[in-house]
């Protein structure tokens, strides 16, 4: 892998952290007692009504669901930050040959190559 492919993937990497931080931010708040990346959904508060109850408890579960799948974006985009800084980025994690760039391209936060992937999820 090149050094400019990899300081373009850098980057890209980058600016998907700080969005997606900033849009779990939008409605949760993270958690500054763990050391690992973790938010915790805010409640809405939107009256004392039934009805307002009822739509801050839909709110609420939503919320949570779309959290739950951000942080684990975060999670896969904070560990292939740490790939890039250990010198490891495009490398596959199981048998330690380079990752194809159009896979790189397709999911920048890849850890293993096709072939392994495909092993792993039992695919033909």
């Amino acid at each position: 892998m090149s050094t400019e492919f990899e300081a373009k993937m850098k980057e890209y990497l980058l600016g998907e952290k700080t969005r997606l931080e900033k849009e779990l931010g939008s409605f949760s708040h993270r958690n500054t007692k763990s050391t690992e990346t973790d938010f915790e959904v805010d409640f809405p508060n939107l009256g004392d009504k039934d009805d307002e109850n009822a739509s801050e408890v839909a709110q609420f579960s939503n919320n949570l669901s779309l959290e739950d799948e951000l942080e684990k974006a975060l999670r896969d985009v904070e560990s292939a930050l740490e790939r890039i800084k250990e010198g490891l980025y495009g490398t596959c994690k199981y048998c330690s040959q380079p990752i194809n760039e159009k896979r790189i391209i397709a999911r920048p936060t890849s850890s293993s190559c096709i072939q392994c992937k495909k092993t792993l999820t039992q695919e033909v």
